[in-house]
């Protein structure tokens, strides 16, 4: 694979989706070839399957089947549209991947880690992102935000202990991860967001 893979984490009202665009946008001003997506979704199959994961219904779901339609979703997309365009040599940006679900599986819902490190072998197949960047915002702050943007989803009814679980799961991996991880201070104001952005952005285009 000749692309690059950079994904977008963070919890609730973090700001990713919002900065996803002016970032890709960012990258085409500097003459890169840019793929966007998201997971859960990317694929018209793997949007059905979101769906399905993120609308409140009368059946509780199960954790187990909560995690296997996670890794379903990552499939199909891989290999319908992330690993196509790395071939291609794009760079693919990504709202969301593999830490999502150490973070909301793992650390939110107490899910053993050998399951999820064997789904994430089979799945995978050794794919790891060049760079993540990190959106951390307060889960107080980051409630807040998401509350005012839209209804909230299945997992967005969580109490406010499953968010801190995610959060600090995300920021144990960063740490964990100095090479691939960039931490973006999400609690500040859009300008000061964007200027840390701007200096990942430019440590990014040093690949090339």
């Amino acid at each position: 694979m000749s692309g690059r893979f950079i994904t977008l984490e963070g919890g609730e009202g973090a700001g990713k989706s919002s900065n996803l665009e002016w970032l890709a946008e960012a990258l085409r001003e500097a003459g890169v070839a840019v793929t966007v997506s998201r997971e859960p979704g990317g694929t018209e199959l793997a949007e059905r399957i979101r769906q399905v994961l993120l609308e409140p219904g009368a059946e509780p779901m199960a954790d187990a089947t909560e995690l296997l339609l996670v890794f379903a979703a990552r499939a199909q997309h891989l290999a319908a549209r992330i690993r196509p365009a790395l071939a291609r040599g794009e760079w693919v940006l990504c709202d969301r991947f593999i830490d999502a679900t150490w973070a909301y599986q793992g650390a939110g819902r107490g899910l053993a880690r050998a399951d999820i490190a064997a789904l994430e072998t089979l799945v995978l197949k050794g794919l790891t992102p060049d760079r993540t960047l990190l959106f951390d915002v307060p889960v107080d702050i980051g409630l807040a935000r998401a509350g005012k943007r839209s209804e909230p989803d299945r997992i967005e009814r969580e109490q406010r202990d499953f968010f801190e679980r995610v959060r600090q799961c995300y920021l144990q991996r960063a740490a964990a991860e100095p090479q691939r991880f960039r931490v973006i201070d999400a609690g500040q104001e859009l300008p000061g967001v964007r200027a840390q952005l701007r200096a990942s952005l430019e440590e990014m285009l040093t690949w090339r």
